[in-house]
């Protein structure tokens, strides 16, 4: 994984990992998904792939992976058609399909399994805005739940379908792409006393995409105040911290930001930014 959180292929990714992969082919997820899954069984995971297709056309592209037509006889495998897990024009309620995923990893535990590791094209349940301001929400509360529990996914969302401003307002809710679509990430923290982490730059071009990330993310409180681990952030402008501000005040808390920057204190001075205070990143 490169620096800014992205990856070439679908190998290498740990048990927790999420992973948002735009495509412009087709062909190109199926294969990155194969490769997903195939890690997941090496690590003991029970696997499962989601996809736009019949069952059997899925079965049939998730044998092109070694191992896989045993898993799939045993159990330690699953495809499953997008229809049928849910519907082309359901929105969905996020904390329900948190913990469905949860029970799903519960009983795959239950089974002997190290795990659960999921590939799924949702391109067809982001089509319309409701839908996407759904599942963007779903996207921080599942990553949340995977820092903390043996589930990992590869969430596929299909570039020419749906626009690079929509599949931009998925992939920074990921901790982890397969390109630099967003130019920031806002995802959970694996730090028990953070509420989230930002990384990436925050700056003109995502002026409009950050307070709609921090809206659907909505990270919750330590206390009366906001966590945020921004040590991997590149640069923070005050159109940000202004909206860093702005949740603070609606949520009457505070945002804390550990950052090693020194420019954001002058900012938030200049500004009058009361919601916002700086912390030294660790």
């Amino acid at each position: 994984m490169r620096a800014n959180g992205t990856v070439e292929h679908g190998r290498g990714l740990g048990p927790h990992d999420h992973v948002c992969w735009s495509y412009d082919v087709d062909a190109e997820f199926r294969r990155r998904a194969r490769e997903f899954l195939a890690d997941g069984l090496a690590l003991g995971q029970r696997v499962c792939y989601i996809g736009d297709d019949t069952e059997d056309a899925l079965a049939a592209d998730l044998r092109a992976a070694d191992g896989m037509d045993e898993a799939l006889r045993q159990g330690a495998a699953a495809v499953t058609p997008v229809r049928d897990a849910y519907r082309p024009d359901a929105v969905i309620e996020p904390e329900a399909q948190v913990a469905t995923y949860a029970a799903a990893t519960k009983q795959a535990l239950a089974d002997g399994f190290a795990g659960l590791r999921v590939a799924t094209d949702v391109t067809t349940m982001v089509r319309r805005p409701t839908q996407l301001d759904a599942f963007a929400r779903y996207e921080h509360l599942i990553d949340d739940y995977m820092t903390a529990q043996p589930f990992a996914a590869l969430c596929g969302y299909d570039r020419a379908e749906l626009g690079l401003r929509a599949v931009a307002q998925l992939a920074c809710m990921h901790p982890v792409n397969n390109r630099d679509i967003a130019p920031f990430r806002l995802y959970a923290s694996t730090d028990a006393d953070c509420s989230a982490e930002l990384a990436g730059d925050l700056d003109l071009l995502g002026a409009e995409l950050f307070p709609l990330a921090l809206r659907r993310a909505d990270p919750d409180p330590r206390g009366d105040r906001v966590v945020l681990d921004g040590s991997k952030l590149s640069f923070i402008d005050h159109r940000s911290l202004m909206a860093l501000d702005d949740h603070a005040h609606e949520r009457g808390a505070t945002v804390v930001l550990r950052t090693g920057l020194s420019t954001p204190a002058h900012v938030i001075e200049a500004l009058n930014l009361t919601g916002v205070r700086l912390a030294c990143a660790a």
